[in-house]
């Protein structure tokens, strides 16, 4: 298992609940999140940039 520092750009979303299903949604795709933080959001192209640590099991 090995551990990664991973940056993303996620769409903002209409409501909190459903930012954090799209930033878990999106991280379950690159590994399993340690943890995450939004780092900036960006309201003229209606993004928010997150940060996160994610564990990979090699095979």
């Amino acid at each position: 298992m090995t551990t990664h520092f991973i940056s993303a750009e996620i769409d903002l979303q209409a409501s909190p609940v459903e930012l954090q299903q799209a930033i878990e949604t999106e991280l379950q795709k690159r590994g399993e999140p340690l943890r995450w933080a939004v780092t900036s959001v960006d309201e003229e192209t209606q993004k928010v940039a997150v940060e996160a640590v994610v564990t990979v099991q090699e095979a």
